[in-house]
């Protein structure tokens, strides 16, 4: 289990990008509330002619009609002749890892000798994931020049990299133009890299054009929220149809939640929302796994003459949107299993491998959980481990949990995990009281019980549970040490 403070350091270029074409930088549904539309792009202007148009033209290039972003997609091999080799980017026995510049400056080479626009583009997305992850000096007083060089040569490899994909755009290039707008829509190459939709906008919809399924939902997105132009529900929904006959699962949540809640101007009709949530759910991917998640929720309540109660498909719809990697789903499933909850047996394991797999996302209340897994163990599964149990609830408290920023002060109190500090415990307090936690508020003012034994008073402090107890789960030996 991954202790909740390790952070990877350093830099490795990832040399799988000549086979891996990755988009990144797409907002998910729940982040998009949090765009900003009003930035303005200042990228140099196009006045380097070291990439020339192909003598063909757009209209002989054909584009892959495959999405970037939910499968990896394979440029055609360009002639062996002219093009220098690239078989140190592929696995193998025999693979060589160059250093980064040698490895840019390689594909460099290749986009001169070629015309191809899918070399080119596959050079600009190279630079794009070469830039997220490019080395940067802390500021030192002593190093300040150092920092400016690493910070210019980061912008220049985004500079390069949007010069070269708008030219490809422009000669009809689809992924580029979806590629190129994502950029934008994320702040990559803008000024000050904030979201540009006003650029980003008219590209999603020439990408859809193309047939782009990614393009056609994000340009249903925008037309949603009004990002980049006018908010327009009846266009949205044509924007998803549309990815939705490509069978795009993001699109096909939405109309199925529009059909459920009676949105984007649509009818309420529960029975037709289903059906495009199953079908979002047939297509799950790691990006768009919520379908599965809402179908789970929907079997565990049911719905009149349209939704059957079953909790065992319940769970297995939780299970395969856990096993995408979606936090939600994983930390239900720990419930389930740590409770007893929709027919799961109460098993530890299962139970604590599932908030592990929420909590490695930052999930604040699966942090909080394994908080309490640490705090009493389990024989044969998790060793128990105080110092954990508050490294943990630390990491749930820094994520805004009022519970969990109780629990850290009362650790810091009573020394359980880490050595006692009042002044820093009263601090947790207040930011707990402040969110409304009543035992906080009862600790600040003195009238809470005096902090003793560390294992009669951390019966209930972790705050957890008590629903589940009035509902008739529990947790036998768990529940007399911290419900």
């Amino acid at each position: 289990m991954g202790h909740p403070h390790q952070q990877q350091q350093g830099w490795a270029p990832d040399y799988d990008a000549a086979d891996q074409r990755r988009t990144q930088y797409r907002p998910s549904p729940s982040q998009s509330q949090y765009f900003d539309s009003d930035a303005q792009d200042r990228t140099p202007p196009d006045d380097d002619d070291f990439y020339q148009t192909g003598p063909g033209g757009p209209e002989a290039y054909q584009a892959p009609t495959r999405s970037i972003a939910t499968q990896s997609v394979r440029a055609p091999s360009p002639p062996p002749a002219p093009i220098l080799d690239h078989s140190h980017l592929r696995p193998g026995a025999q693979a060589a890892l160059l250093s980064h510049e040698r490895t840019l400056e390689l594909y460099r080479a290749n986009a001169r000798k070629t015309q191809d626009p899918d070399l080119q583009f596959e050079l600009a997305v190279f630079m794009i994931d070469a830039s997220k992850t490019y080395p940067i000096p802390a500021p030192t007083p002593g190093n300040v020049v150092q920092v400016e060089k690493a910070l210019e040569k980061r912008d220049d490899l985004i500079k390069e990299a949007v010069l070269l994909l708008k030219r490809i755009a422009d000669r009809g290039h689809m992924n580029a133009q979806y590629f190129l707008a994502d950029c934008y829509a994320n702040g990559i190459g803008t000024h000050k890299g904030r979201q540009d939709f006003d650029r980003a906008f008219p590209l999603f919809i020439l990408a859809a054009k193309h047939g782009h399924p990614d393009a056609s939902y994000r340009a249903g997105t925008c037309c949603e929220n009004g990002w980049g132009c006018r908010r327009e529900s009846a266009k949205a929904v044509q924007f998803y149809r549309k990815a939705a006959a490509a069978s795009h699962p993001g699109a096909l949540y939405r109309l199925g939640i529009a059909e459920l809640n009676g949105e984007l101007g649509l009818s309420k009709r529960p029975k037709e929302g289903v059906k495009w949530l199953k079908r979002s759910a047939e297509h799950a991917t790691a990006e768009f796994p919520h379908a599965l998640h809402e179908l789970a929720l929907l079997h565990e309540r049911g719905i009149d003459n349209v939704v059957f109660v079953d909790y065992e498909y319940a769970a297995e719809l939780l299970a395969q949107a856990a096993e995408l990697g979606y936090a939600p789903s994983a930390y239900r499933l720990g419930e389930c299993y740590e409770y007893g909850k929709m027919g799961c047996p109460q098993d530890a394991a299962l139970s604590i491998h599932y908030y592990n797999i929420a909590a490695q996302q930052s999930h604040r209340d699966a942090c909080f959980a394994l908080t309490a897994w640490y705090l009493v163990g389990s024989p044969g599964v998790l060793p128990q481990s105080d110092t954990e149990a508050f490294l943990w609830a630390k990491k749930a408290a820094d994520a805004g949990l009022a519970k969990a920023m109780y629990a850290v002060g009362y650790f810091l109190e009573v020394g359980i995990g880490t050595a006692p500090n009042h002044q820093e415990a009263s601090s947790w307090y207040k930011r707990a009281a402040d969110l409304g936690d009543k035992r906080a508020a009862q600790r600040l003012r003195g009238n809470a019980p005096a902090a003793g034994a560390q294992g009669a008073n951390s019966v209930s402090v972790l705050g957890r549970g008590e629903d589940d107890a009035a509902s008739g789960g529990g947790r036998k030996d768990k529940d007399c040490v911290i419900m």
